[in-house]
């Protein structure tokens, strides 16, 4: 198997074409879903603990096949076309409603999301995904490729773990007492972290075969992790 990246960087397969589509679908799934509060073993969390986790385990798939350059672009990618879907929300949203329909309150409270929550969203969703596909690259470099459970879980603990930190602090600071955003931060992280080791075996499968079907093993030895570089 290959250790290298494939020959023209710039070609995208039909798979990473699909795995792109998957990470933004559950993206904008989870912020949709985000505003439901759920109880689980009595412990509050979003509804969107259900799907949003995914998009890290799909991070992790993006960076130990295709490489971090790839990877960085799904995440811009994503965060383009989550702006764009809370745009639209916002617009329709303002615009006036027929005289017969009553779902303006019903709309205005699930899509309808205040500039602070929308903020502290899009902040965190940059930090953790950069960081969750940084953590990765690096380890597979150390590792020479072995102990892939090692690198999926810990790079989403940390990921996730400040997902959850720069959220909960920019949505709730002033609103929760500092042991409530403590609480909450750190059952979002474990309950995140989990799902992602729950998904290990599913991990391994859905990595080794992309590698066999694409013929490519990235190792990022000479990329620039800058997350706003264009190339490279």
């Amino acid at each position: 198997m290959s250790a290298t990246p494939p020959p023209a960087s710039n070609q995208v397969s039909s798979r990473f074409m699909l795995i792109a589509v998957a990470f933004v679908t559950c993206l904008i799934a989870s912020n949709i879903t985000a505003v439901k509060l759920i109880t689980v073993a009595d412990f509050i969390l979003p509804g969107a603990i259900v799907i949003f986790p995914i998009t890290y385990i799909i991070g992790d798939v993006l960076t130990e096949v295709y490489g971090y350059a790839k990877a960085r672009r799904v995440i811009w990618l994503g965060f383009l076309a989550n702006l764009f879907a809370v745009a639209t929300f916002a617009l329709v949203g303002v615009l006036p409603a027929a005289g017969f329909w009553g779902g303006q309150e019903a709309y205005d409270t699930i899509l309808g999301a205040t500039p602070r929550i929308l903020a502290a969203s899009l902040v965190a969703y940059l930090f953790g995904e950069f960081a969750n596909a940084y953590v990765l690259a690096r380890l597979k470099v150390a590792t020479e490729g072995r102990f892939l459970w090692v690198r999926t879980i810990g790079s989403t603990m940390v990921g996730q773990s400040l997902d959850s930190a720069i959220f909960v602090v920019i949505a709730f600071s002033g609103i929760l007492p500092t042991e409530g955003l403590i609480l909450v931060i750190v059952t979002q992280a474990v309950a995140k972290t989990a799902y992602e080791a729950l998904a290990t075996p599913l991990t391994y499968l859905v990595v080794d075969w992309l590698k066999r079907a694409e013929g490519i093993d990235t190792f990022d030895r000479d990329v620039s992790f800058n997350p706003f570089a264009t190339t490279g």
